[in-house]
């Protein structure tokens, strides 16, 4: 199976335990990267951890957790190549892979329930970018990327 890069700040270290337990569940290697614990960090360190794992090909995908599912998400998206959506329920999980191509998903841990987001987890996990009209979306956001 895929190797899956997960993250958290204090507020989503819990969550992302059991999201990484659900995932070795279900045969996907973890590269964890941090936090340790609940113990005050900062989201950027983490949101980056788990982008720069999918950059230099280390991971397939990310999954990131912090309290609203935003911060961690944006720190993210600074890195080259990196496509990450704050998700908030099943639908969003499946559209931002089909339809934009997402290697990271954000959760907010105090925004959803564990069920919900393992629902959200195992949405992402089993959609695929379609690609046709999508493609040139993706292609126009790579332009913009290396744009400067």
């Amino acid at each position: 199976m895929s190797v899956i890069a997960i993250g958290a700040d204090h507020a989503g270290f819990a969550l992302k335990q059991i999201i990484a337990a659900h995932l070795i569940d279900d045969e996907h290697e973890i590269l964890d990267c941090g936090a340790d614990s609940d113990d005050r960090v900062d989201y950027p360190d983490y949101g980056s951890a788990v982008a720069f794992a999918i950059k230099d090909g280390r991971a397939e995908k990310g999954i990131l957790v912090c309290g609203s599912g935003i911060g961690i998400v944006m720190a993210a998206g600074k890195i080259s190549g990196i496509r990450a959506a704050t998700v908030h329920d099943v639908t969003t999980a499946r559209m931002c892979k089909e339809h934009n191509d997402a290697n990271v998903i954000g959760i907010g841990a105090r925004m959803v329930g564990e069920q919900t987001a393992l629902d959200i987890v195992d949405a992402y996990m089993k959609a695929s970018f379609q690609g046709g009209r999508h493609q040139g979306r993706i292609d126009k956001l790579t332009q913009l990327e290396n744009a400067r």
